[in-house]
């Protein structure tokens, strides 16, 4: 079994957890090596100690899951079949007596799942196993880290393809399309999430979505993208200003540099999140546009974009060597624009790392 299963075993013993379910992609990915988008079928990994492991998947996807050298048991099913009847036996052939507690996903479990689960264990109660796979999944190893370094440029040269095509009367839709095509020329498949180019005003809108608006000169331009890269994403931010901009938009812009640059410092072991988060609201709420910072400072990234931890004002759990996040201040003004910078991080041993290196001082694309 590997090293991040055998983490999970020994939790479940020390709980005095019966047995797991586990089905999440993301997490099934992490300890099986098996990266499967499964749709509304059923993906899940059974965990007993002290018994072999199950994957339970599509029929159709078993030849890939062969393929990632998972050694142990594979529980395929058609679309005709019910996999729950294959997960109940397997279930019952590595339980010794039947289970009273099942650590499961509740953050991902449907209703549905939790119900079939419920009926195959009536008497078991639900324990959150998300807590130590969290953990786990938060402190990333050296070879995740490398792979999150290409995954952040590939990241820089999107937004620099970006920029690279701003010009009078060209839409926001027309920039994801080319940035896009860019990097699926590169390799890239599959974006972190949905790609936001936003102009002018809709630049105020946190969460803008692009569409037909026309690139005019002074408008501020804001590129959030991100890749998926070997399962791990990378999560970039960056506002420009396209010929010209008003001295309001312009203090705006170095206002968020200055609180990003601040919440930077405090990024090393042992430092509690909410005082990262707390670096940057401080510069943001002196300068007058407390009200207009939004959202939480930042949010865990690996195999998801959006994982734990949550940077937020209220998040007393301590930064760890390895733990890789995003650091995102942003001011939005409704009707007028807004900023927004942000930073793929890593907790290094004495301080912190960079991933993203696309410039973020103040620009005027011409």
């Amino acid at each position: 079994m590997n090293t991040r299963l055998d983490h999970i075993v020994h939790w479940l013993k020390e709980k005095s957890i019966d047995a797991a379910f586990f089905t999440s992609p993301s997490t099934v990915y992490y300890l099986t090596g098996f990266h499967c988008h499964p749709h509304e079928r059923l993906l899940g990994l059974g965990v007993v100690p002290d018994k072999e492991p199950f994957l339970v998947c599509p029929g159709l996807e078993r030849s890939r899951a062969e393929g990632t050298g998972w050694k142990h048991t594979i529980l395929d099913y058609t679309d005709a079949e019910d996999p729950w009847i294959k997960v109940n036996r397997a279930y019952q052939e590595r339980l010794d007596r039947p289970a009273t507690r099942l650590a499961v996903e509740k953050e991902q479990l449907s209703l549905a799942r939790a119900e079939a689960l419920q009926s195959l264990f009536p008497d078991a109660a639900f324990v959150n196993g998300e807590s130590i796979v969290n953990e786990r999944r938060a402190v990333k190893d050296d070879t995740e880290i490398a792979i999150m370094e290409r995954a952040a440029a590939l990241a820089d040269f999107g937004v620099e393809t970006g920029v690279s095509v701003l010009e009078e009367g060209i839409s926001e839709m027309e920039v994801v399309a080319h940035l896009e095509a860019e990097l699926k020329k590169k390799g890239i498949r599959e974006m972190a999430f949905s790609t936001m180019v936003l102009f002018g005003e809709k630049t105020g809108e946190p969460h803008g979505e692009p569409g037909n608006r026309k690139l005019t000169r002074g408008d501020l331009v804001l590129f959030d993208l991100g890749v998926v890269l070997e399962g791990y994403c990378s999560d970039i931010t960056r506002t420009v200003a396209f010929r010209s901009i008003n001295d309001e938009l312009q203090h705006i812009y170095q206002t968020v540099l200055h609180a990003q640059i601040a919440a930077l410092q405090p990024c090393r072991p042992g430092t509690p999140i909410c005082k990262v988060d707390a670096a940057a609201r401080d510069v943001i709420t002196e300068a007058g546009f407390g009200e207009y910072f939004t959202h939480r400072l930042g949010h865990g990234l690996g195999l998801d974009v959006h994982e734990f931890p949550s940077l937020h004002g209220q998040n007393r759990n301590i930064l760890k060597e390895g733990m890789v996040f995003t650091v995102e201040p942003g001011i939005y003004i409704p009707g007028k624009g807004g900023v927004r910078i942000e930073d793929d991080v890593v907790i290094t041993a004495d301080g912190c790392k960079i991933l993203t290196q696309y410039p973020k001082e103040f620009k005027v694309v011409e």
